[in-house]
């Protein structure tokens, strides 16, 4: 089955933690595709992409930029991976229904959003229960990343 991170996001933003996320995934060789709750948010991750670091910036596209087999990052609202990605990250709520096609998924939600927490015991209960191998992670103190289950 597909490993399922969950991170518990108490110390950044999205838009802090997910290029560092993406950076990895490249660095792995791999393919990502980013599903977003809007395309407002789509249309901000792909500005934070292009200007997070002053000496870099993620390669990546969307519907609007188009050529999406050409992409290493993949920003859509739709539950696709026209880019061939092996790694779906789901953001602001967003789910699929096509977890099990990829090697890795990454659920990123904010621990100060009630609503965020609650969407995701509810999630992690499905995929558990759905034979998904699934751990969760949170932020310590420092804002890294310890697995904590």
């Amino acid at each position: 089955m597909t490993g399922v991170r969950f991170y518990h996001m108490t110390r950044t933003t999205l838009e802090q933690a997910l290029p560092q996320m993406l950076e990895k995934t490249l660095e792995r060789g791999q393919r990502a595709v980013v599903r977003s709750g809007s395309e407002a948010r789509v249309e901000a991750l792909s500005a934070r992409l292009w200007t997070y670091h002053d000496r870099a910036f993620l390669p990546h596209g969307s519907v609007k930029d188009g050529r999406a087999a050409r992409q290493p990052v993949w920003l859509t609202v739709e539950d696709e991976a026209p880019n061939g990605a092996e790694v779906l990250f789901l953001t602001d709520g967003a789910t699929s229904d096509k977890i099990g096609d990829y090697a890795l998924c990454v659920l990123l939600f904010d621990g100060g959003d009630e609503e965020a927490l609650a969407q995701a015991r509810d999630q992690w209960k499905a995929l558990k229960e759905a034979g998904h191998d699934v751990t969760y992670w949170q932020q310590d103190d420092a804002g890294r990343w310890s697995q904590k289950a």
